[in-house]
């Protein structure tokens, strides 16, 4: 995540954040071998920040924070809402840190949401060309064998041509299904276009990240090796 370049010299140990502005203002600090002004920012992680040439390392920054969210239906997945609807962010004020969502479940459907002030993992997870799997249980309305084999073929959605997605049908009205992108409530227009009503849509997974038994409104915070899973995944895919 981006932080002022002032956060970030204060945080290393170097100078005070007035005197940093000093610096800046001196032309002593470059982003990426480029001089910075006034007022820049900079994400340590994927940046090179230095001080009279020397880099500040990555490692005096703050720690990173991973949780998963089980979303309850009627809250919307952003930090605010002009509308005054209740938001993600509502939910996870206990957290510590501000949190941001990777990704969205829109306001109708509930489940698996991961939160993070990772930026640089966020941007890769949601980054088309990982193409990370995503799972929903979706329970639905209307002719499941008729719908099966459109819902498991190539579909069209806005012009673009979706991967066919994986689906398993676990009780007469109740789909598995997992897809390979994250266009916009895609499961819920690809059952429309073959003929389904939604009627429930839950993630329960996400790459290799489970929901579980988590309460819906409660969450938790990754574990390590969730955690190197998915800069696995991001590192192994390329765009």
């Amino acid at each position: 995540m981006q932080e002022r370049l002032q956060k970030l010299i204060s945080a290393a140990g170097i100078a005070s954040r007035r005197a940093a502005e000093t610096l800046i203002c001196a032309g002593r600090v470059t982003v990426n071998g480029e001089p910075a002004a006034l007022g820049a920012r900079a994400d340590p992680e994927t940046d090179v920040v230095c001080v009279d040439g020397r880099p500040i390392s990555a490692s005096v920054a703050a720690p990173r924070t991973y949780i998963l969210l089980n979303k309850p239906r009627g809250y919307v997945t952003t930090l605010r809402d002009e509308r005054g609807r209740p938001t993600v962010a509502d939910l996870v004020r206990d957290a510590g840190v501000r949190l941001y969502p990777v990704g969205r479940l829109d306001l109708d459907s509930d489940g698996l949401l991961l939160m993070t002030d990772d930026g640089a993992l966020a941007q890769a997870l949601t980054h088309p060309s990982h193409a990370v799997d995503k799972t929903y249980r979706t329970v639905v309305s209307g002719d499941v064998a008729a719908a099966l084999p459109q819902l498991t073929a190539p579909m069209e959605l806005d012009g673009y041509r979706i991967r066919p997605a994986a689906v398993e049908q676990t009780a007469p009205d109740v789909l598995l299904v997992t897809i390979h992108e994250g266009r916009n409530r895609q499961v819920r227009r690809m059952c429309e276009q073959a003929g389904l009503k939604v009627r429930r849509l839950t993630r329960v997974s996400e790459g290799p990240l489970k929901l579980g038994d988590l309460p819906p409104g409660r969450w938790r915070f990754l574990q390590e090796d969730e955690i190197s899973a998915l800069k696995r995944l991001v590192s192994q895919k390329k765009p």
